[in-house]
């Protein structure tokens, strides 16, 4: 029987916008504020990497928090739509003042102000913002093969977004003038836009009403339940533990590719190749996700594909490693591509995945947790993200890397390669082996079709 469909095309394209605001607050972030405060503002990485790390400790207690206040608000908007719609308003004027830290400020209140800005950043209202927007896949359509369309339009927006940004921001701070006061003016700009598209967003879409018999019950039991409670409920769920390691070690992927900021200008001789990176990364991924909703429907579900497709990414991995030794950029390129490829079926579907887990833990002890299940987005973008920043600024602290320097010494070269060319084919091999214990689909449908018997069973009885 084919599910009802609840989405018209505008609402997926008015959603997937979403991740445009996003990744104005992510991409910059991700690829360039290490890189600006170290060779602009003149920070140490080793410091500014370990402020990063302590910043998390905000960020574990806020994805839970904000997950939990999505869950219990109810509005004419809806559950999740007012918490991704208000908090962007203080994302736009945090990303602004990352980038606009104080140069005629002592090196300690450069420190403080950062570290203000970053973690009201990520702590409060990115996680606000972050949670709900991904809270809405399971909001505002029941229908599975809708979850995954939002999914890939989500990050065909998403790469789409990052191609622009990670291609024309260093260009783009080089035509504004340069310096300090080129990089707080793109972040302006970014932060204007993002605010400007997660409005559209926002009003793009309408939750599902809850209309349900017993809701209103449903919802007096419901906020009875303590945030500890509501923690314990949602860490039994092993599907959702899975996918929340599964998400911090792909943020930890994509952290340790950003040091191909770093890689191009130190190894290749010419920062600009980054572009050429992010454009081989990021077009493959929207091409992927453009049919991804087919091939999942053709292959019968995500598993299967989820680990054909990081086994694929793998062996992309050592590609690119084999051709950096060679010293042949071309096949670099080509061999990410095809990394990228076996990456991109778990960015499309991974809400929907998300969504699945939401159902386990609803069809085991009768709550719905969506928000707090998307906490899983928030914390593995933040905890996965940062750390694997402030790891990598860590190493080649440790290292030895020295700020501008016109050549980087022995000892840091090697740690670049093997923070770029070998990490990453590690964590493709973590990813397929966590991916391969994530069989909530088949989970979820032994357990419909066992409550669909115990049903038939009682109608059975009640009418002898």
């Amino acid at each position: 029987m084919e599910e009802k469909k609840y989405l018209k095309w505008y609402h997926k394209v008015g959603y997937g916008s979403g991740d445009v605001a996003g990744n104005c607050v992510y991409a910059l972030l991700t690829a360039f504020m290490m890189i600006y405060l170290t060779d602009t503002v003149g920070l140490k990485m080793g410091i500014v990497s370990t402020l990063i790390a302590a910043s998390k400790i905000f960020d574990g207690v806020s994805d839970f928090f904000f997950g939990r206040m999505i869950d219990k608000t109810h509005t004419k908007m809806g559950k999740a739509r007012p918490w991704m719609f208000w908090p962007y308003i203080g994302c736009s004027v945090c990303l602004v003042a990352c980038f606009a830290v104080p140069m005629s400020w002592g090196e300690t209140a450069q420190y403080i102000f950062f570290f203000v800005a970053y973690t009201l950043l990520n702590a409060v209202f990115f996680t606000a913002n972050n949670i709900a927007y991904a809270s809405l896949t399971a909001l505002v359509t029941k229908n599975t093969s809708e979850r995954v369309q939002l999914g890939s339009f989500r990050f065909i927006f998403a790469f789409g977004t990052k191609i622009l940004i990670e291609a024309i921001t260093i260009h783009a701070v080089t035509w504004l003038g340069g310096g300090a006061f080129g990089w707080r003016t793109i972040a302006i700009i970014y932060a204007i836009l993002g605010l400007i598209v997660n409005t559209i967003s926002v009003f793009s879409v309408k939750e599902l009403p809850e209309t349900d018999e017993g809701m209103e019950e449903k919802r007096t039991e419901e906020s009875k339940l303590t945030f500890m409670k509501s923690l314990k409920l949602l860490l039994k769920n092993k599907y959702y533990v899975i996918i929340c390691i599964t998400y911090i070690f792909t943020q930890i992927y994509a952290s340790v590719i950003g040091i191909g900021t770093y890689y191009a200008k130190y190894i290749l001789g010419n920062e600009g190749l980054f572009s050429d990176i992010s454009l081989a990364i990021n077009i493959t991924m929207v091409v992927a996700l453009t049919v991804l909703p087919i091939v999942i429907q053709k292959m019968g579900g995500m598993y299967k594909l989820n680990v054909l497709g990081y086994l694929v990414a793998a062996i992309g991995r050592v590609g690119v490693l084999v051709a950096a030794y060679m010293g042949s950029f071309p096949l670099m390129l080509a061999f990410t591509a095809v990394s990228t490829l076996g990456i991109a079926p778990l960015q499309g579907d991974l809400n929907a995945l998300i969504a699945s887990c939401s159902e386990y833990t609803t069809l085991t002890t009768g709550y719905r947790l969506d928000g707090m299940m998307y906490s899983c987005s928030s914390l593995g973008i933040k905890i996965g993200g940062a750390f694997g920043t402030a790891i990598c600024g860590w190493i080649l602290g440790a290292a030895g890397y020295v700020e501008n320097a016109a050549v980087q010494t022995t000892k840091t070269v090697n740690t670049l390669q093997f923070l770029y060319l070998w990490i990453p084919i590690i964590i493709c091999v973590v990813v397929m082996f966590l991916l391969s214990c994530l069989k909530v689909e088949k989970a979820n449908a032994q357990l419909i079709k066992a409550q669909n018997m115990n049903e038939d069973s009682w109608k059975d009885n009640s009418q002898q």
